[in-house]
């Protein structure tokens, strides 16, 4: 149903995407994805990992490094898929947002709602460091 390509929304290392390989009806749940939680004190561990751009939020005192497809999906503001987080059973579900066809690429908010506009994480900080360049 979904498989990993090239992706034309970046130019990084890695250029990878989630695609769907069929159509996707919207509400249809396309992939669960188990995840490997851990208390945020140790964040700061992560942070200096290549791993720090790919862990989510996971509750109020943990994060959750995402296994399966779940940390391939690329970002937009305006996305065809969204997640549930399942902490019962430690889990993030993948539904369609809107139909999605065959060959079209699987995108999901970073900011966990498919209607929150808040700049990433990594945008505030390269804001961040452009205002320091400018003093």
């Amino acid at each position: 149903m979904i498989e990993v390509k090239t992706s034309t929304l970046s130019d990084g290392e890695f250029n990878r995407g989630v695609f769907a390989t069929q159509d996707i009806k919207k509400g249809e749940l396309f992939h669960v994805a188990p995840v490997v939680p851990y208390p945020n004190e140790e964040h700061i561990l992560i942070e200096h990992t290549v791993l720090a751009d790919y862990v989510f939020e996971y509750g109020i005192n943990h994060s959750a490094i995402v296994l399966g497809y779940g940390m391939l999906f690329n970002h937009s503001y305006e996305p065809n898929a969204t997640y549930d987080i399942k902490f019962s059973n430690h889990t993030f579900e993948y539904y369609a947002y809107k139909d999605i066809k065959a060959g079209e690429e699987i995108l999901i908010n970073y900011n966990g709602d498919v209607d929150d506009r808040e700049p990433l994480w990594f945008m505030k900080d390269k804001d961040d460091q452009s205002k320091d360049e400018a003093k």
